[in-house]
């Protein structure tokens, strides 16, 4: 799950996104308005979380244009302000939650866990690859009957996989959307995490769900392996 952070305060950005990075999000973070139109113009995210002051175009700015566009990306927005003609200026704009700081990190991830069931309803409750399932709504992964635990970056690998399931994907696609596009270190670390995966959905079952495509990347066996 991808999603955009903005906020012009930096410490504040900073901690935000490694707690969402901790709980298994992709996290991109811009501290402008002008940015966060660009940013959400060239890339799909799953979710925004979107202060309402910021230099250049103001939170509420980057709303409007962004659904004069006709971009549907389920906003939260994030502000100091506290009032209810700021969170009505907010939802009435196009905004579909507001949190007013300071807030609950666990609110957060919950509201923005609810936003992006809401705002993607095309996607499948649960994906299936044969008898390996993973449900996005409750974060569980399942062999069979045998649910199987895994790690934030695990689970992102997964359902980027199941996503795309029967599809070749390469290592950079991969990184992009698992890791996020400012990664820095070595790529060899998608290896490192298929092979973690496989120990968990494949290896205890006797299947080979993960196809390695020699010279390609990867890809998740539509039939489970």
């Amino acid at each position: 799950m991808r999603v955009l952070v903005v906020d012009d305060e930096v410490g504040l950005a900073e901690t935000v996104r490694r707690g969402l990075a901790a709980d298994g999000f992709v996290v991109d973070v811009v501290h402008n308005g002008t940015d966060a139109v660009w940013a959400a113009t060239e890339t799909a995210y799953d979710v925004m979380v979107l202060d309402i002051m910021l230099p250049g175009l103001s939170g509420y700015r980057v709303v409007e244009e962004l659904r004069r566009k006709a971009n549907w990306t389920p906003i939260l927005m994030l502000s100091a302000k506290d009032g209810d003609h700021d969170q009505t200026d907010a939802l009435d704009l196009g905004a579909d939650d507001y949190l007013t700081k300071p807030f609950s990190f666990i609110v957060l991830i919950a509201r923005l866990r609810a936003l992006i069931r809401r705002g993607a309803p095309e996607r499948p409750v649960v994906m299936a690859a044969g008898d390996l399932t993973l449900d996005p709504a409750r974060r569980r992964v399942h062999r069979g009957d045998t649910e199987l635990h895994l790690t934030p970056r695990e689970y992102g690998l997964l359902e980027f996989l199941m996503h795309h399931r029967g599809d070749v994907v390469t290592k950079t696609q991969i990184l992009d959307s698992v890791w996020g596009s400012a990664f820095e270190g070595d790529p060899n670390i998608v290896e490192v995490y298929v092979r973690y995966l496989r120990r968990k959905i494949d290896v205890p079952f006797d299947r080979r769900a993960i196809e390695t495509v020699r010279g390609m990347g990867y890809r998740i066996d539509a039939a489970g392996g």
